[in-house]
């Protein structure tokens, strides 16, 4: 573990970064039957037997929808200049369509709370909790949603505009259309791999239709974002078949999302690897590619591992990668060292991301939007949490993105994942990401040994540069 009086050198980073935790409104908020809140696919979903690990739900989670003065207080108290959170789409809109004050005003309050404390909001309008009754109606791969999808961004921004600087569109569509809709393992649990391509576009499709209507409305210093999760592809060998394997993973993975948004339109190797899948070329619409092209002031990076790869024999056998319709190429374990819930520790790969994103997004500012792992926790007799491991995992982490600015890439900010341990999708709860503990029975807040590492980090803005 790192010492307050840490030995070695301190990194400094830019006086300007924005530090913070954050989460996302499933998975912390509970409150699921109150407000006049709707049914979300995540509760239709986690209600079904055998699609979450433990067979819990979200209906309480960490009941942050009574306690967020409380989590509020416990922001402050760890000198957190930013929390990231999301805005749950069935609370202000119960139907999808509908706006509920009642909902609205409980953003209200957290906003207020907030600014009270000087703490920066930084606000996601969707992190997959879809209204149940707008996926009653097709959900993502509809068209339709995009405008609901627009107006519901609309009803946000006018009740929390005047105080929310920080606009995050949707978080990770990836997840959300290719998890949900090709997978099943995630909320609505599809396993059609058109409908995964189809319901992608038209995530990309109402972040750009939405970007555009608020940048009509904006007020001034406001900043427009979208949030994309990236796993770098690891060749396990060298030389092109390899070289191919991390392409077609890539591709799919990372520039599938990420080149519509810069301008460049969906990347043609990807579209020639999905061809045969069909769905996509129906769904894209003339002047879609230019909706979608519209100016983010910032990119939400979120990051936790690296994906490593190798070739199959027959360029067109099935991948046991769950994407949809991948070929060619298979996803191997992952190496040493191991988060708890199996990812690997490749702090590396962070740095190479982010100057590759540098140079590919030709020098947008970045944010870590996500960053952080799991692990077993253990409370000693005096109460403490000793989470060593996840300490060494944020150092490390911070020290590849400072590595990353020194590099040249313009990294703004590192929002660690997450303030409180949570909800996590199929998981349930048995995967703790918390820098503070949650005892879901009491729900009673500890704070860990990584919140105060963390804490004293954002204090005096540098990391430490060695062991």
């Amino acid at each position: 573990m790192f010492d307050k009086a840490t030995k070695g050198d301190l990194l400094g980073f830019p006086r300007d970064f924005l530090w913070g935790a954050a989460t996302a409104s499933y998975q912390v908020e509970g409150g699921a039957a109150e407000g006049g809140r709707g049914p979300s696919i995540w509760d239709i979903f986690s209600g079904q037997e055998g699609k979450i690990h433990d067979g819990k739900t979200g209906a309480v989670a960490c009941d942050h929808f009574h306690r967020y003065s409380e989590d509020v207080a416990l922001m402050a108290e760890l000198g957190l200049p930013a929390y990231r959170f999301s805005v749950a789409w069935p609370r202000v809109m119960p139907d999808g369509r509908t706006v509920s004050q009642e909902g609205l005003d409980y953003y209200r309050r957290l906003v207020d709370e907030l600014c009270d404390k000087n703490i920066e909001p930084v606000l996601t309008l969707y992190h997959w909790d879809l209204p149940q009754a707008l996926e009653d109606q097709g959900g993502w791969r509809s068209r339709r949603i995009v405008e609901c999808f627009t107006n519901y961004a609309m009803a946000v921004h006018d009740a929390l505009g005047d105080r929310v600087r920080q606009w995050t569109t949707i978080n990770e569509p990836f997840c959300s259309a290719f998890l949900g809709y090709g997978a099943g393992i995630h909320a609505p649990g599809h396993t059609d791999p058109e409908a995964a391509l189809v319901a992608a576009h038209h995530h990309l499709l109402a972040h750009g239709t939405a970007l555009r209507a608020l940048r009509s409305r904006a007020r001034e210093g406001q900043q427009f974002s979208i949030a994309l999760n990236f796993s770098p592809a690891l060749a396990d060998g060298y030389g092109p078949r390899y070289a191919e394997a991390a392409r077609k993973f890539d591709g799919l993975h990372n520039r599938f999302f990420l080149d519509p948004v810069l301008g460049k339109g969906y990347p043609s190797d990807v579209l020639e690897d999905v061809a045969h899948v069909g769905g996509l070329a129906e769904a894209i619409q003339d002047g879609d590619l230019e909706t979608i092209a519209g100016t983010i002031d910032w990119l939400g990076v979120n990051y936790y591992a690296p994906t490593r790869v190798k070739p199959l024999d027959d360029p067109h056998a099935p991948s046991n990668c769950p994407l949809p319709g991948l070929r060619g190429m298979d996803v191997l374990p992952p190496r040493p060292p191991l988060t708890g819930f199996g990812w690997e520790q490749t702090p590396s790969s962070l740095t190479e991301l982010l100057r590759w994103l540098n140079w590919h997004t030709g020098g947008i500012p970045l944010i870590v939007a996500e960053n952080g792992a799991a692990f077993e926790d253990k409370i000693d007799a005096e109460g403490r949490i000793r989470d060593d491991e996840r300490t060494n995992y944020i150092a490390e982490h911070l020290r590849a993105v400072h590595s990353a600015i020194e590099g040249g890439a313009d990294v703004r900010g590192y929002l660690v994942w997450s303030l409180l341990d949570n909800f996590e999708w199929s998981m349930g709860y048995s995967q703790r990401f918390g820098i503070v503990h949650v005892d879901f029975e009491t729900q009673r807040r500890t704070v860990k040994d990584s919140a105060l590492f963390y804490r004293d980090v954002i204090a005096r803005n540098a990391v430490p540069s060695g062991r």
